[in-house]
């Protein structure tokens, strides 16, 4: 039986290339590898059903960049569940990536300013839809992070309950790529105020930090989107998802034991 909580690996795409930000800045940007293909191929092989893709590109310019790369992952792995944010801002858009295969869109700067598109997308893609909500001192930005749009995270959230949204993607963007662990208290607090899935992303950097993501599964939190940490080694993708398994087993048992 898979796990509840689920590591899922992350390429960021920049000039066709795998890329990792720090604080979303595109100036500050290392490059892991000029195979997209084969750096998903290096996910799979560790074990990954899931892969998550963000068009760093498109997210800034409003339409979608590499859009090629994500389709040729997804025809080399047509098993893999890619999902794909980054410049997704009408419905054609998202048919496309679609029809190319991917199995998750991810909506955030749209979501925000149109948030009827998000409720239509839901309506005729069921299941496939997801929010990326991007926040600075629990304020979303937007286009790319550049710009904050003074709309508050977790009210955001609130308003997508009902509409069949299939994942939250929730990221602090002071701590994304700097290693310095997730903010495990906002990203709790985000998914006890909705009944939507919330997946912690920025700044997961070590086993300590998949413990803490155990810890707070039980409040809606259904896993973390990792980067940096897994293409600088400090964590290995098989060894997280045993010590995810491990964790949740365990809490499984002391809850059984509790109410024995």
């Amino acid at each position: 039986m898979p796990s509840p909580v689920k590591i899922v690996p992350a390429i960021d795409l920049k000039e066709g290339k795998c890329v990792r930000l720090k604080q979303g800045r595109m100036e500050d940007d290392t490059i892991f590898s000029d195979d997209v293909v084969a750096t998903a191929t290096r996910w799979v092989d560790a074990g990954t059903d899931r892969l998550h893709m963000v068009d760093l590109d498109g997210a800034f310019a409003g339409v979608p960049v590499n859009a090629g790369a994500v389709a040729e992952v997804c025809k080399a792995h047509p098993a893999l569940e890619v999902q794909i944010g980054g410049g997704i801002r009408n419905d054609a858009i998202a048919a496309s990536y679609f029809e190319a295969g991917v199995q998750f869109v991810i909506i955030g700067t749209q979501a925000v300013v149109e948030p009827e598109f998000v409720k239509r997308l839901c309506r005729d893609w069921p299941g496939r839809v997801m929010v990326g909500l991007d926040a600075r001192n629990g304020q979303v930005a937007v286009n790319g992070w550049a710009e904050e749009s003074g709309v508050d995270a977790t009210e955001l959230a609130k308003s997508f309950e009902g509409y069949g949204v299939s994942g939250i993607v929730y990221t602090d963007i002071s701590r994304d790529g700097m290693m310095q662990g997730f903010n495990d208290v906002a990203t709790a607090a985000l998914a006890q105020s909705v009944s939507i899935p919330v997946f912690a992303s920025g700044g997961v950097s070590n086993y300590d930090d998949i413990d803490r993501l155990c810890a707070i599964a039980m409040h809606g939190v259904a896993g973390a989107i990792v980067g940096r940490a897994l293409y600088e080694g400090k964590i290995s993708l098989a060894e997280a998802n045993q010590r995810v398994d491990g964790k949740i087993k365990q809490a499984d048992a002391g809850s059984v034991k509790g109410s024995s």
